[in-house]
C-alpha cells in the first residue's frame, strides 16, 4: 500500500511506462487531484483530472510512478467540472 502522506504538490505522476501523465495538486480522498494545466484539450480542457491511489505503484523522489502504463492510466482518470 502506498503512503499517501509522501504525495506532495506539484509532483509528476507518470506512467510505469515513465511517459507524464500530469502533475500533483492534491490527494482528494482515496485520490490524486492532477491540475487544470494538465488537463488536455477539447472537452477535457478546464476540469481536474483524478487517478486512483490503487494506481500509485512507488513514489521516486519527485515522481509518482503508476502501475499501468500512461495510455491504460488515462483510462482510470475521473474529470470533475471545478471552478478552481
Amino acid at each position: 500500500m502506498t503512503d499517501a502522506a509522501r504525495i506532495r504538490e506539484h509532483m509528476e505522476v507518470i506512467g510505469a511506462d515513465g511517459v507524464h501523465i500530469g502533475t500533483v495538486d492534491k490527494v482528494d480522498g482515496q485520490r490524486i487531484k492532477l491540475t487544470k494545466r494538465d488537463s488536455g484539450q477539447g472537452r477535457h480542457k478546464g476540469h481536474h483530472h483524478y487517478v486512483p491511489l490503487s494506481l500509485v505503484a512507488e513514489i521516486e523522489g519527485q515522481k509518482v510512478r503508476l502501475s499501468a502504463n500512461s495510455d491504460v492510466a488515462v483510462t482510470f482518470e475521473e474529470e470533475k467540472s471545478d471552478p478552481t
